[in-house]
């Protein structure tokens, strides 16, 4: 690459490979305590099983943001063997495919949260859906990174929890507004046809309860509910309760 601003090389005594971004010209030998200070602060950790895809991520970060320190490690234990490891200003832990509503994968992110105290831990998977977020902010982690954002995204989400926010991405939020929006335009149809009397009447249908035991609930005459159940198949333009129960799984589901 030329003149680089990135030298890095291996740890001999945890086995985790680092990766410091260094100013063109200053060298790491004979360091002030200020530097080393400053140096810890910007340590960022990677946790990952897979080490070809944590050193790639970390050779990644460095080259968008030189300030950067990466430590590159497989698993928790690694990075408290790791010097200033502990003391990092944000972990990166990378599930790849696996998913955090799987209780197994759950519970260990928890665990890891619990054990790292209040440096920040954000979640890098392969999955941008909805329910993924939630689950790992749920569990304590401080942002979701989906592995199909490019480098320097991760970066800006890194420095967002390190600043004290919490980084979800756009994609996830996005898919969560629809989920919303189809959720409403499916329901305002039925509050807009029926009368609410109708509509306490439709819901019964839907769950298959007979007219008696609509009549009592709804502290009805069971020819009152017989007169509601005929409006409601005209309404749908449907012959029998079982094709009413069908237009209404079309239109609420």
């Amino acid at each position: 690459m030329g003149q680089s601003q990135i030298t890095d090389y291996w740890s001999e005594t945890s086995g985790a490979v680092k990766y410091d971004g260094l100013p063109q010209g200053v060298s790491d030998l004979g360091e002030s305590e200020l530097e080393e200070g400053q140096r810890a602060k910007n340590l960022v950790a990677i946790v990952d099983k897979r080490a070809l895809e944590r050193e790639c991520l970390a050779r990644g970060l460095v080259e968008h943001n030189s300030t950067l320190t990466i430590a590159a490690v497989g698993s928790l234990d690694e990075l408290r063997t790791t010097p200033n490891g502990v003391d990092a200003s944000a972990i990166l832990m990378v599930l790849g495919a696996r998913k955090v509503t799987d209780q197994g994968v759950r519970a260990e992110l928890v665990h890891f949260v619990s054990q790292v105290g209040a440096v920040p831990v954000i979640v890098v998977a392969d999955s941008d859906e909805p329910g993924e977020i939630l689950a790992a902010l749920e569990s304590g982690a401080r942002g979701y990174i989906p592995t199909s954002v490019k480098v320097r995204v991760a970066a800006e989400a890194i420095g967002l929890a390190r600043a004290g926010g919490i980084f979800v991405p756009a994609s996830g939020v996005l898919a969560l507004r629809e989920m919303i929006h189809a959720t409403a335009s499916n329901a305002r149809p039925l509050s807009g046809i029926f009368t609410t009397r109708e509509a306490s009447v439709v819901e019964a249908l839907r769950k298959g309860k007979a007219n008696k035991i609509i009549a009592y609930e709804l502290n009805l005459c069971e020819s009152t509910v017989k007169v509601h159940i005929r409006n409601i198949m005209k309404k749908l333009k449907a012959s029998n309760r079982t094709e009413v129960a069908y237009k209404l799984r079309q239109k609420v589901l």
